[in-house]
């Protein structure tokens, strides 16, 4: 049986399970716009936030962080570039390149903010049922003409869905590798690509099986989206989050 992940739904009654949809995708869209913009105080003030949002949610901050360690490196090697590649004050010089305090400050700041972006992303896909994300996206989507609304709602809805799969996946082609031995081969290019190559691949299989099977049962996308209603804790909510969203860009 698959293992539960941190981007998948996480069933549970906490006040972020119960938050319509749509609030939530608007909160999740003002507040990473202004994390993208959040300096050294505002970035600490929404931190905080994160954290609460993730308590809230009830999930393990340490699965979360391991699932995400892949990503963590990714944010390191962003420092390091941005850190030799920003001119500034020299605070190490090499043979090869030099670190400036310039670059390191907006290498942390980056990668802070993207840091923010992920974690109130997985709060989100944690406590929020695909089928209410469709229906909140088709319901933004709605007014607009010349947008099939549905379709893409569909489209959104499987994409998320599909996340916590692809994971499982990734968990699976790592242990059957470090039963063959993988750990052994010291090159990290080759350990990455023996990982990355039979991942695509299975995605890539699984998502054509997917698209023949809902071909095989006639899947529409005019299909009878839940429900949708707000109440006075969703406005609370959008109150909450404006004023933190003013509070970081004022910063």
């Amino acid at each position: 049986m698959d293992e539960l992940t941190a981007f998948g739904f996480y069933p549970a009654g906490s006040l972020l399970h119960r938050l319509d949809a749509r609030f939530k995708l608007v909160f999740l869209v003002s507040i990473s716009i202004a994390g993208l913009r959040a300096e050294w105080l505002a970035l600490v003030t929404l931190t905080v936030f994160a954290g609460i949002v993730l308590l809230v949610s009830r999930r393990s901050l340490f699965s979360i962080l391991i699932e995400i360690r892949y990503f963590i490196v990714f944010l390191l090697l962003i420092c390091f570039v941005r850190s030799i590649s920003t001119q500034g004050t020299c605070l190490i010089k090499t043979m090869f390149f030099s670190i400036t305090q310039e670059g390191i400050r907006d290498g942390i700041l980056i990668s802070w903010r993207l840091l923010l972006v992920v974690l109130f992303g997985m709060a989100f896909i944690a406590t929020t049922r695909p089928s209410d994300i469709r229906a909140g996206v088709a319901w933004f989507l709605k007014p607009l003409p010349f947008i099939p609304h549905k379709k893409v709602a569909t489209m959104i809805g499987l994409v998320v869905r599909f996340v916590p799969v692809i994971f499982n996946q990734a968990r699976e082609t790592a242990n059957a590798q470090k039963a063959r031995g993988i750990e052994n081969r010291k090159n990290p290019v080759y350990r990455l690509v023996r990982l990355g190559l039979p991942l695509v691949r299975r995605t890539f299989e699984n998502a054509d099986k997917l698209a023949l099977a809902m071909e095989a049962r006639c899947y529409s996308e005019n299909r009878s989206d839940p429900d949708l209603s707000s109440g006075v804790h969703d406005w609370f909510a959008a109150v909450v989050v404006f004023f933190l969203c003013v509070f970081t860009i004022v910063l």
